[in-house]
């Protein structure tokens, strides 16, 4: 199992938009497309409290390439990104990384 973890670093104030999007639409599509969300984190304490980490699971690079590539380039996706940032972009960057568990890991 691969794990990818994604922050989104929110523009200021945006952070409610972000979170709003992934409860209405993001999620949906993840399930469409056959993405599997981990969990999903505020920061409590932290650097900044402008921010939304998620973990993906993923069996393979391949399976990350392919279905990730549908989600992103999905017309609906597309339209409601657009929709929910008709009062300003919401999110300034993100950071992804894919993780691989160590053997002594609770999460294989």
């Amino acid at each position: 199992m691969i794990y990818e973890s994604r922050v989104y670093h929110c523009v200021p104030g945006r952070l409610p938009a972000l979170l709003k999007r992934f409860e209405t639409v993001t999620l949906k599509l993840f399930e469409k497309h056959g993405i599997r969300p981990v969990g999903f984190f505020t920061t409590l304490i932290g650097e900044s409290n402008q921010e939304l980490t998620y973990f993906l699971a993923w069996e393979s690079l391949a399976e990350r390439e392919s279905r990730w590539t549908a989600f992103a380039t999905d017309p609906e996706w597309l339209a409601a990104r657009a929709k929910s940032e008709e009062d300003g972009q919401i999110v300034a960057n993100i950071v992804s990384q894919l993780l691989t568990p160590t053997v002594f890991s609770a999460m294989r």
